[in-house]
């Protein structure tokens, strides 16, 4: 079993800057794997980075040369840094692992972007 809890969320003003966490606790051995996904009122939930099997980076294309995935070297932490936020981007963030035939979701974080 495998628990994810974000956190970094909150208001900002257009253009500033959000730094999102997720921590995993659990055996993740089997990791394939993981990444941040968003969900806007009203909308389904999108894909916004994740590391892949392979351990590359994809972004979706509306964050691509704002947003940046990363983790520390035991998979347990991954960060979404955001910047140059628009109010296009609030939503509720969710962290996912994909670990073995399972996939994991944390409860999400708010981000919420307006003046």
């Amino acid at each position: 079993q495998v628990q994810l809890v974000e956190s970094g969320g909150g208001l900002v003003q257009p253009g500033g800057s959000l730094r999102l966490s997720c921590t995993a606790s659990g055996s993740i051995i089997s990791i394939i794997d993981m990444g941040w996904y968003r969900q806007a009122p009203g909308k389904q939930r999108e894909l916004v980075a994740i590391f892949t099997s392979r351990g590359r980076t994809v972004y979706a294309d509306s964050v691509k040369g704002r947003f940046s995935i990363s983790r520390d070297n035991a998979l347990k932490t991954m960060y979404l840094q955001m910047n140059s936020l628009s109010p296009e981007d609030t939503a509720v963030y969710y962290c996912n692992y994909n670990v073995g035939p399972r996939s994991y979701w944390g409860q999400g974080t708010q981000v919420t972007v307006s003046s």
